[in-house]
């Protein structure tokens, strides 16, 4: 007989959490059987695809490249994994200039050199190494996505925001609105409660919207746009589904004339 695994314990022979298992099939990337209680139970084969699947993202692979190659749809392997390399690459050379500047800051350290706090912190700008995991995630993100002049400006402008700006709070905020609208879906996308939302989202995005260039806001708007292929790898506090709500409704209010909140200047009413 088969052995059949329930989801708790694949979550720990794999390490993904039960939210990530549930997104992978969720996107059909896993089947999972049901108990007659609904439990989901996963056999052999369900396993290995996670096995795969796992070393494939690990590889840098998009959730969508992946679905092709389980789904043995034509894909030119050999260039995706060029790509890849070159991607790679680029990373493995950012590192090492990275680390050129961290050698050669202790070595004045151990000299007994004094690094004042200009140095510091274009060490820390230039170098960046404690990053977080959720922010080196969101930057594998934004290098696919985001044009060089998107990234530049966002390099030049976000420090704007300045000290006030509480990046963990913010990232609260936008989970419990996240959350909020998932569980209110479906919704009239011309209802005083989808306004509602449209409004907490702009009052949200207050502060990007305040620094923003046009490159940087037409860069998240072609990202988020293409959330279906990154989802899972960085978390907004919200899924795709949720994005494309508000911009449903965002465009329902416009359209009846409603102000939905502060945007940018350079963006057509």
């Amino acid at each position: 007989m088969t052995t059949m695994i329930d989801i708790a314990d694949v979550a720990r022979m794999t390490g993904l959490s039960a939210r990530a298992l549930r997104f992978y099939e969720a996107r059909g990337l896993v089947r999972p059987l049901r108990t007659a209680s609904g439990r989901r139970i996963y056999g052999a084969g369900e396993l290995e695809r996670l096995h795969q699947l796992i070393a494939l993202k690990r590889a840098g692979l998009s959730l969508q490249q992946i679905r092709a190659l389980f789904e043995r749809r034509p894909i030119d392997l050999a260039a995706l994994l060029r790509l890849q390399l070159e991607a790679v690459e680029a990373q493995a050379a950012a590192l090492t200039e990275r680390r050129a500047i961290l050698v050669k800051t202790l070595s004045r350290i151990d000299r007994g050199e004094p690094i004042d706090a200009a140095t510091l912190c274009s060490l820390i700008r230039t170098g960046d190494v404690t990053m977080s995991d959720n922010a080196k995630a969101w930057q594998a993100v934004t290098d696919r996505y985001m044009s060089d002049e998107a990234k530049a400006d966002f390099a030049r402008t976000l420090p704007a925001m300045g000290d006030t700006f509480d990046a963990e709070a913010a990232a609260a905020k936008w989970k419990d609105l996240g959350d909020r609208i998932k569980a209110a879906l479906p919704m009239d996308e011309t209802s005083p409660a989808a306004l509602g939302f449209v409004r907490e989202w702009f009052a949200l995005l207050a502060p990007f919207t305040a620094v923003a260039t046009p490159a940087m806001w037409e860069g998240g708007r072609q990202m988020y746009a293409k959330m279906d292929e990154w989802e899972g790898e960085a978390d907004p506090g919200f899924d795709f589904q949720v994005w494309q709500f508000i911009q449903s409704a965002t465009a329902a209010a416009k359209a009846a004339g409603h102000d939905v909140g502060p945007m940018p200047s350079f963006v057509t009413p």
